[in-house]
């Protein structure tokens, strides 16, 4: 699934290629993952210009001129494609038609990937909005008996951090994973708060770096301790993996255990 520093990666790159483009058409192809009614985005969207595109937790939102946002959540394995005319891509979801003739389509072999407009607002804090920090971990840490990479990845607690940067966030700030969250001790929260920045904004720089045309897809090979290719941490500490529901968790014994 692609993460934080992807989807921020891909907002990016398509804000560059198709912000100002006025939407001629919008095909719902598979209309059973629209979370909104066709007509009415058809009604929002068609003939309104873009604006902007931006990461909001796991999903990217296209702003337009009219006020309205389409959001498009990739799920596990949907991806982006621009095209001219016409493309050939199989399982679409959605595609957007410019009146320039360039094409943005969703597609996803497993069905899984939506279209929502409009989505409400949601409670919990962006992993980079300016509250989540030293006081705000320390107060949701303090009232849970959760596993702190549990608390990390979930999108009701901070929105945007899934598996993969969990288990990067958690190494670099030394606490594993299976610590429990209220046992953890104030000097490893505020590494913590360090760590969640830190590791999402240089992640989103390498990213940008080797794959600038980057649109779709998932890029790991950069990183320290989720990663099966590697055997040992940069610090030469053996790499574990434990697997829990389906979940790969990676994390070496230089990570202090809170119970």
């Amino acid at each position: 699934m692609p993460e934080f520093p992807d989807l921020q990666a891909f907002s990016r790159k398509l804000t560059r290629k198709l912000a100002g483009k006025k939407v001629e058409k919008l095909n719902a192809v598979y209309k059973k993952k629209l979370r909104t009614a066709e007509l009415d985005l058809k009604r929002a969207i068609e003939g309104a210009t873009l604006a902007s595109i931006y990461r909001d937790g796991k999903e990217l939102h296209f702003a337009f001129n009219n006020g309205n946002v389409l959001a498009l959540h990739l799920m596990l394995k949907g991806e982006l494609h621009l095209y001219q005319g016409a493309h050939d891509r199989k399982y679409p979801i959605i595609e957007l038609l410019f009146s320039d003739g360039t094409g943005l389509a969703m597609t996803d072999w497993q069905g899984q990937a939506n279209a929502t407009l409009n989505p409400a607002l949601r409670e919990a804090p962006d992993a980079l909005a300016k509250s989540v920090n030293y006081q705000f971990l320390k107060q949701t840490l303090a009232a849970s008996k959760a596993a702190v990479k549990k608390l990390l990845i979930d999108q009701h607690v901070i929105r945007g951090i899934g598996n993969t940067y969990a288990d990067e966030i958690l190494w670099a700030a030394r606490i594993a994973p299976f610590s429990i969250s209220n046992k953890i001790p104030d000097p490893a929260i505020k590494m913590l708060a360090r760590s969640i920045r830190s590791v999402l904004a240089k992640a989103e720089k390498t990213i940008l770096k080797t794959h600038p045309e980057i649109i779709s897809g998932e890029v790991r090979d950069f990183l320290h301790i989720h990663n099966p290719e590697k055997e040992k941490s940069p610090g030469g500490a053996e790499i574990r993996v434990e697997t829990s529901g389906g979940r790969k968790t990676y994390y070496t014994d230089e990570q202090k255990a809170y119970r």
